[in-house]
């Protein structure tokens, strides 16, 4: 049955940036505080353009891996947050330091009792990311939680990035969706991500542990869960299934 699967994004929802900002500092702190920059502060407008300029491309027909991108707008998000010098600021092998932190993103704390609480509920759990699902099945073998690697789908395969609504559609395809039945669910910690799978036939569900403070005007999303924590958005999930009040 259909609703009885949901399909999680990956990065930010189940895993932090922690880890990416923590490895920023370790290798680029005491040059980012004599500029007045906090790690977080270059993680996330790094991210932030990356992401940026990544759908830029999937839209332009010049799709690029997004850990490509990441690489190599370093240099120019330095210079975008005021570093006058940015190749005089940090080698290439501190910046490749930096890239390789975000691949030793941790999962968020909760994601193991959230997926368990599902699947004792029936559902299958599928993983829909940006990134290759190598790198990203290794954020859950690393923090012990059951993901098998035929259940993770790439936006890779598609050569399409998030949000463009044709990077959802594969994962519908694969769960056997054609219209007119139950819906599977979307979840994820990006009200973006949401708003833009549940117009391609998901039911939507929303954690608020990443954007803290969601922009409801910004994003429609037409959500049928919405939650603080990962574990409270899967029993949400649960209890929407099941027809079940909040």
């Amino acid at each position: 049955m259909t609703s009885k699967n949901v399909v999680f994004d990956v990065v930010g929802t189940c895993v932090s940036f922690d880890a990416f900002y923590e490895t920023i500092q370790q290798t680029l702190g005491p040059q980012l505080a004599a500029h007045s920059l906090t790690a977080q502060t270059l993680g996330f407008t790094w991210m932030t353009n990356a992401e940026l300029q990544f759908t830029f491309l999937s839209i332009s027909e010049s799709y690029k891996p997004y850990k490509q991108v990441l690489t190599e707008l370093f240099y120019q998000t330095l210079f975008m947050i005021g570093v006058a010098n940015p190749t005089g600021f940090a080698t290439p092998a501190q910046r490749d330091a930096c890239v390789e932190g975000y691949s030793a993103l941790a999962l968020r704390p909760g994601l193991a009792e959230c997926f368990a609480t599902l699947r004792a509920a029936g559902f299958t759990v599928w993983c829909l990311t940006t990134g290759d699902t190598q790198r990203v099945r290794g954020y859950f073998l690393r923090g012990g939680v059951d993901m098998p690697a035929e259940n993770f789908l790439s936006c890779d395969t598609a050569g399409v990035a998030k949000p463009a609504l044709r990077a959802y559609r594969p994962a519908l395809e694969a769960l056997g969706y054609a219209g007119g039945e139950e819906k599977p669910w979307f979840a994820a910690a990006h009200l973006w991500d949401v708003a833009a799978a549940t117009k391609t036939g998901f039911r939507g569900a929303y954690c608020t542990v990443y954007e803290g403070e969601p922009c409801y005007r910004v994003f429609e999303a037409g959500l049928d869960v919405t939650a603080e924590d990962l574990v409270g958005m899967a029993e949400g999930i649960v209890r929407a299934t099941e027809g079940r009040d909040e």
